[in-house]
């Protein structure tokens, strides 16, 4: 009997999640109280950050010992604790690729606990925004291009999280040009803010009750996120019923006070400026704000600071931190989001056998390459690098590295060459103009957006040399490429010379470990790209990092491939395996709106290994514009070699709804709908037609 495999197991993923145990009418009441016996001065303390520096890695706000209302103590952790030594996990973006919920989950839950044995009870994560052109700066620190995959996996860190500390989802919102952040203007129509821009917050805040939200940096539509009343009120609050506060991002995310406190922004960070005794006794002065608009702000801080009772939360013992399960962990992160992009010949895994000689070149294969130096850098006191994990995993066959390109020997004698080349977090990262010098040899960490997204000409040039070696010489030595970045590279100019690929990522502090128990065959690649590859920047929307006004519309990505029928590099989605799988017995059922998709997948090759299966709609006679096909729904599944599983996955109505914007509500419209099951967006074998008849599905 075939086993089932539920693709989105909500009870799963909400499990230990604090507050969805919240029962916020008691707490209403007791804010209420407190709120009574407080001052001014004391409300308006709720408000504002303690401190332009951290203090043993923590940002502090709101406490006052007299009233006996504990301090948040917030620090960033999209890839781990920002605060001290901690375990370094693989990026977003690498872990965006593992299409696994539940190990992010776990993620979710070992970077709370190492936050919660720091101190702290705030954690700045996850970053959701979307990812809109993979030359963002930031796109490590996100999960996807595409919002069905960045929303499954950012509630599931949420819920992880949020099993030990209070969570902040970053940055609200269409963050995604990092160079002009602070004035850049995101201009977009209500229905591609919706249905594109907002789903995963949406998410992290209506399922996974996410205790707070940090605003942007950048203008939408012309006003500022941290005095958007449209965004802050009216959807985070109004639409969404969102309970908890809106804390500003650093220093230049609160722009005003008045506006800004009335539109909803409750903290200011890391200090008072804008909400300072002084700036706020003028606007009160002037009839700017009233004492209520204060309170309202309190009244949210409060709420948060009593429903997770954090003078209460237990303390977490300090040996947690990178302790041998975290970073066993991290490896396993790691390890599942490795995508092998090529592999010709299936030169990959290599056999460890005394024959066997690997000659390794790239700087990067003997450097901790965790990624950026921004606001997500996590500092580990071991990282496995990709050579010594190899000189680690290897018995029996002979390694030697080569430094650099000039040091290329003649290669006929070797039977692979290992290139590691790629990124780092001089080509891309968070852009902190006033903390660009490096404290080691005063080197600047630029960052930024990437205005190309080729290769740096030196890696280039080292793939290069190492092929026209081989050529030159008279054996029969294969190149293995191994990329690390944090996006899509473009890598027209040279692939085809190459005989294998791996995506790599920033992989964390066991990415080393990782990369050789896949390069030999410990572990069966299964990594799918979460962002497509185009086969040059020119398929892609329009990218300007300099831009100060950026359209956004309901096509990027994927979509925007499919509408403009561009083949890319390698599509979104996809991914090798060292065996093989086909799908079957594609069935559809519905109970009223909902529907309920399931298809067989069986591992037709001759080792385990995992399998994500994707489904992707579309309309076909809608009265309205749609994009070629959506994400709606993806499930992973371990088989052994010849072994069959059912994968389940549930869509509920507004998953297939489109936003109206003349009413401001979610449309399940009367079409037909294609759902194709597949492996990646360009690789959909299966499909079925229904037609949705206003009440109940009909087979077409």
């Amino acid at each position: 009997m075939n086993k089932t495999v539920r693709a989105f197991d909500r009870s799963a993923i909400f499990e230990g999640n604090r507050a969805l145990e919240i029962d916020h009418e008691t707490v209403a009441l007791a804010v209420d109280q407190l709120l009574s016996s407080m001052t001014l001065t004391d409300k308006l303390d709720q408000l504002r950050g303690s401190q332009t520096a951290p203090v043993a890695g923590l940002y502090h706000a709101g406490g006052n010992t007299d009233l006996a209302i504990p301090a948040f103590k917030m620090v960033d952790g999209p890839r781990g604790a920002r605060a001290g030594e901690a375990t370094a996990f693989p990026v977003a973006m690498a872990r965006g690729a593992t299409f696994d919920v539940l190990l992010e989950r776990r993620v979710g839950i070992a970077i709370g606990l190492e936050v919660a044995a720091k101190g702290g009870n705030v954690v700045l994560a996850p970053t959701i925004n979307l990812l809109r052109h993979p030359g963002w700066g930031r796109a490590q620190e996100t999960y996807s291009e595409d919002p069905w995959l960045l929303g499954a996996m950012g509630l599931a860190f949420v819920c992880g999280a949020q099993n030990h500390v209070m969570t902040s989802p970053k940055h609200f919102a269409v963050n995604n040009q990092e160079n002009t952040r602070f004035d850049m203007s995101a201009d977009i129509a209500d229905r591609a803010l919706h249905e594109v821009y907002l789903p995963h917050f949406k998410r992290c805040v209506k399922e996974g009750a996410c205790a707070s939200v940090m605003s942007a940096y950048n203008k939408v539509n012309g006003t500022y996120c941290g005095e958007n009343a449209a965004l802050l009120n009216d959807i985070l609050r109004t639409d969404w019923g969102f309970k908890g506060f809106v804390e500003s991002d650093w220093f230049l995310g609160t722009r005003s006070t008045a506006p800004a406190l009335r539109a909803g922004l409750d903290i200011e960070m890391p200090a008072a400026y804008r909400f300072s005794d002084e700036n706020i006794a003028q606007a009160l002065d002037a009839g700017e704000l009233d004492e209520s608009d204060i309170t309202a702000a309190a009244r949210r801080v409060l709420h948060q600071k009593l429903a997770w009772r954090l003078d209460e939360l237990p303390e977490v013992d300090p040996a947690v931190v990178e302790c041998d399960e975290h970073r066993s962990l991290a490896r396993e992160v790691a390890e599942k989001s490795l995508v092998l992009l090529k592999n010709d010949a299936s030169i990959l895994p290599l056999a460890d056998r005394s024959d066997l000689k690997i000659a390794i070149f790239g700087d990067l294969a003997d450097t901790a390459n965790l990624g950026d130096k921004g606001s997500s850098c996590v500092t580990s006191s071991q990282v496995v690098t990709p050579l010594a994990g190899i000189i680690e995993q290897v018995r029996h066959a002979h390694v030697q590295y080569f430094a650099g390109a000039s040091e290329l020997p003649d290669l006929s004698s070797y039977d692979v060459c290992l290139v590691f080349a790629g990124l780092s977090y001089r080509d891309e990262g968070e852009f902190i103009p006033t903390a660009q010098q490096e404290t080691e040899g005063g080197e600047l960490a630029r960052g930024g957006d990437r205005e190309v997204l080729t290769l740096p000409e030196s890696e280039r040039r080292l793939i290069e040399a190492v092929v026209a070696t081989i050529r030159e010489g008279t054996g029969t030595c294969k190149t293995v490429v191994v990329l690390e970045g944090g996006s899509a590279i473009e890598i027209r100019d040279w692939v085809d010379s190459v005989d294998a690929l791996l995506m790599a990522w920033y992989p964390g502090c066991e990415g080393g470990r990782a990369i050789a128990s896949v390069l030999f065959g410990a572990m069966n690649p299964s990594g799918k790209l979460p962002v497509s590859f185009p086969r040059s920047a020119s398929q892609l929307n329009s990218w300007d990092v300099t831009a100060l006004s950026v359209e956004h519309d309901l096509l990027h990505g994927y979509r925007y491939l499919d509408l403009h029928r561009e083949d890319p590099e390698y599509a979104f989605g996809f991914g090798l395996s060292y065996t093989t799988f086909e799908l079957s017995q594609l069935r559809f059922s519905s109970e009223a709106a909902e529907v309920e998709i399931v298809v067989r997948v069986t591992n037709t090759g001759s080792r385990a290994g995992a399998c994500v299966v994707q489904l992707y709609v579309s309309q076909c006679d809608s009265c309205i514009y749609r994009v070629p096909k959506e994400l709606k729904g993806f499930g992973r599944v371990e088989l052994e070699a010849g072994e069959s599983a059912d994968v389940l996955l549930t869509l509920l109505p507004e998953e297939l709804s489109y936003y109206d914007e003349d009413t401001g509500q979610w449309v399940l419209e009367a079409c037909t709908y294609q759902f194709r099951m597949g492996f990646s967006s360009d690789d959909l074998p299966l499909e079925v037609f229904q037609r949705f008849a206003g009440r109940v599905w009909q087979a077409t």
